[in-house]
């Protein structure tokens, strides 16, 4: 489970949030939706620690990570895999070192095992032949897919994704969709910050709207969907952003 409770962030004179709380139960994909400039990323970023929370807390699993250090975060970063909107690939490794990089950095898996491993990682997300591929080599659509898998080497508990589908077409935005359906299947926890509805609706359980710093609206995308606030509403019909 994830549980925010009360966040409060500022950057300089600019008040982002104002007491964000919510909480993602095991097995739930949460939709983080709302306007550009909003702060969606921030509370992102924030549940692995690369941003701190001027007041509040977040816990994960059971643990409260506001006030940890960078060696404190380690063992819950190893349970969480951030996909971060372009991908985030080495650009220097080809796709198969792309996957082994979490393996060998946080494990003992020999050679063969973890080739083993990386080429049914491969398979599994549909890229199989692409190993001794380059990122600048691969569509954007298949350069957030490596992303994801590459993210999912660990075997996670929690998954958080970055505006996955930002930019790619409609092919490559049902793949996209599958994946995150797919990965939910498995009991995965995940949160999904977007601008694209018609994902958010595909493989979202709950939505959480941000405005102006609170909670707008949270519930079922039917629940949010009666909310009678204009800008939602412009929003969730694909006029607003």
């Amino acid at each position: 489970m994830i549980k925010v409770h009360d966040f409060h962030k500022s950057f300089g004179d600019k008040l982002v949030h104002k007491g964000v709380s919510f909480e993602v139960q095991k097995g739930e994909c949460l939709g983080l939706i709302g306007g550009s400039g909003v702060g969606k990323s921030v509370i992102l970023r924030s549940l692995i620690g690369l941003e701190k929370p001027d007041r509040g807390l977040i816990e994960i699993d059971g643990v409260i990570i506001t006030g940890l250090n960078e060696r404190e975060l380690v063992d819950i970063r190893k349970k969480v895999a951030y996909i971060f909107q372009g991908g985030a690939l080495f650009d220097s490794m080809t796709v198969f070192e792309n996957l082994a990089y979490p393996i060998r950095e946080h494990s003992k898996t020999n050679e063969a095992a973890l080739t083993e491993k990386v080429l049914s990682q491969l398979q599994q997300f549909g890229l199989q032949g692409s190993e001794y591929v380059y990122p600048a080599q691969l569509s954007g659509g298949m350069q957030k897919r490596v992303g994801i898998a590459r993210a999912m080497m660990m075997n996670p508990e929690f998954v958080l994704y970055d505006e996955p589908t930002a930019g790619l077409d409609p092919f490559n935005t049902k793949k996209i969709q599958e994946l995150i359906l797919h990965l939910k299947s498995t009991g995965v926890t995940s949160i999904l910050v977007t601008h694209d509805m018609p994902t958010a609706m595909a493989v979202c359980d709950r939505l959480v709207f941000l405005l102006n710093g609170r909670i707008e609206a949270q519930g079922t995308l039917a629940e949010v969907k009666s909310e009678s606030n204009p800008l939602i509403k412009k929003f969730i019909d694909g006029e607003a952003s």
